[in-house]
């Protein structure tokens, strides 16, 4: 796409679907400007796959214009990505300090530490980047410092909002910046990309007081050992836990990298005074049952989480049992259901007892229900609305909620570009948008070759079958045949399906037999016949020819 000068541009690269994935670019006047750079968990509809991240190659290609990337906040959907792709932007990165912190981790783990131009802001902060005047403002969230971002330019003020809500008491940081939103609302607003997660949730979500509050009296009345996972980000959660620990008598202990890793960040950024060091993992399991509590990663059902060896009993420090109890301090992520009841019942059947939001309230969203946004609108009134952030249900109901608080909306896909200037904004073209598979440290197409053959693999099943041959194509000794997944061990069919081959390459003309890759592909015809008689399936087959 060649630039246009003299419009505003919004533009989601990842973000409209189900998969989180936030990058996101704003275009204005030719030069561009990236908030958020997030990765997505494939989940249970793409079993090959375990992390995402948007395909950046539009963005990458136009680097030279790319003034920055703005980082609202500190979960993994909105910065988890910058590892993966800023080599491929090399642009200078803007946080506030939390998520400066959790992304100094990162980058440190990473080896790009020294590489990455990370520009530390503070909340509320006023900066300029290029044509783009951008402020931050404050707005409560499950995480600390999240940050509604301005970008006002000539063309007219668009208010980008991230993940908010309206929390009366969000424990750790600010309330939402009601007074601030009314301010820029008479100021005026062209546009609102806001977020869509519970647009079809009705009421208010909730505070995190009451969940702390909750906590505090289940937890003291409990006997044995008690544990609670949640969302690791979430310090205020993380501090109540901690607090009602301490006033049921009881030592905490922290379990799992990522709890760790951002506790360290919260402590770093001033956060967590009032909570004492935690008890070291190794350590807790040698304190009485009813003086311990656990914090642990799992929630989600990881299969890696602390939570996740606990219930298959093989994590190195730490058991529960019976009269044990385990609260699951958040919510199900669609696509988590069955890893999350898996973990449940290993639970259940060790003898614990298990609690969740669905039975008592231990859990508040961090995302506006309908209510909060009704409220916004009325503070902001914005001309236009662009829902973004949810599954497109979510976006649609937003859509509509918009159009009853006087905003026109407007629903984009990744890749769509919105012009928001003019008279009326339009989709006026459509860029490459996509996803790309984190593999150590490659990324790989998600619709390419290697993902494909993983895909077949997995479904289908992989043979490979060793063949050595003299130099005039005679078979040397038994062919060996490998079917993981496809036989049982001491199966017969695997030795049967050796001869087969074994007589098909002996009944070659000789000259045939000669030549390496007429003979490979031969062989490989043949497994393929034989096993897709055997097996009516077609798996992945592999032949490794060796000619002694």
């Amino acid at each position: 796409m060649n630039a246009v000068s003299g419009d505003l541009a919004f533009l989601p690269l990842g973000g409209t679907g189900e998969i989180g994935m936030n990058l996101n670019v704003y275009r204005c006047d030719g030069a561009l400007l990236a908030v958020d750079c997030g990765i997505g968990f494939a989940g249970r509809d793409n079993p090959e796959v375990d992390v995402m991240v948007p395909d950046p190659v539009w963005l990458a290609e136009r680097r030279d214009r790319l003034v920055g990337l703005v980082i609202t906040h500190a979960h993994e959907d909105h910065l988890g990505a910058v590892v993966h792709l800023w080599r491929q932007f090399r642009c200078p990165v803007y946080a506030t300090p939390f998520a400066a912190a959790v992304l100094t981790r990162k980058l440190t783990e990473a080896g790009m530490i020294q590489e990455v131009p990370l520009v530390v802001t503070q909340p509320r902060a006023r900066f300029a980047l290029g044509p783009f005047d951008l402020q931050y403002l404050p707005v409560a969230h499950s995480v600390p410092e999240s940050q509604a971002l301005v970008l006002r330019t000539r063309h007219g003020t668009v208010l980008h909002t991230g993940d908010w809500k309206l929390d009366p008491d969000p424990l750790v940081g600010p309330r939402t910046d009601e007074a601030a939103f009314a301010a820029l609302g008479e100021e005026g607003v062209l546009a609102m990309v806001c977020d869509s997660t519970n647009a079809m949730v009705e009421g208010h979500s909730g505070s995190e007081a009451e969940v702390r509050r909750n906590l505090a009296a289940l937890i003291r009345g409990m006997k044995g050992r008690v544990a609670v996972t949640g969302f690791a980000s979430n310090v205020a959660r993380m501090e109540s836990i901690a607090l009602a620990g301490r006033a049921a008598g009881r030592q905490v202990a922290l379990f799992g990298r990522s709890l760790r890793n951002i506790e360290a960040a919260a402590r770093e950024c001033g956060y967590l005074k009032s909570i004492p060091p935690f008890v070291p993992e190794d350590e807790a399991g040698y304190l009485p049952d009813d003086e311990l509590l656990l914090i642990c990663t799992g929630s989600q059902g990881e299969p890696r989480s602390a939570m996740a060896k606990i219930a298959e009993d093989t994590h190195p420090n730490i058991a529960l049992g019976e009269g044990d109890t385990v609260i699951f301090s958040s919510r199900r992520i669609p696509g988590n259901e069955r890893a999350i009841q898996r973990i449940q019942d290993g639970l259940v059947r060790r003898g614990c007892r298990v609690m969740t939001d669905e039975d008592h309230m231990v859990h508040v969203s961090g995302h506006p229900a309908r209510d909060e946004l009704k409220r916004l609108y009325a503070l902001v009134k914005p001309r236009y609305s662009v829902p973004v952030h949810g599954e497109w249900r979510h976006m649609q109901e937003h859509a509509a909620l918009a159009t009853e608080c006087g905003a026109i909306p407007f629903l984009v896909e990744d890749g769509d570009v919105l012009r928001l200037s003019g008279n009326r904004p339009e989709v006026v073209e459509g860029v490459p948008a996509g996803r790309l598979a984190v593999d150590g440290d490659r990324l790989l197409p998600f619709d390419g070759s290697i993902i494909a053959a993983r895909r077949r693999m997995m479904f289908n099943g992989v043979v490979m079958a060793s063949l050595a041959v003299d130099g005039q194509g005679r078979v040397l000794g038994e062919p060996q045949v490998s079917a993981p997944g496809l036989f049982e061990t001491g199966d017969p069919e695997p030795a049967l399906i050796a001869a087969e081959l074994r007589r098909v390459v002996s009944e070659l003309p000789v000259a045939l037999r000669r030549e390496d890759d007429q003979l490979r592909e031969t062989a490989r015809s043949a497994l393929r016949k034989a096993l897709g008689r055997r097996l009516r399936k077609r798996p992945t087959v592999e032949i490794h020819l060796l000619r002694v």
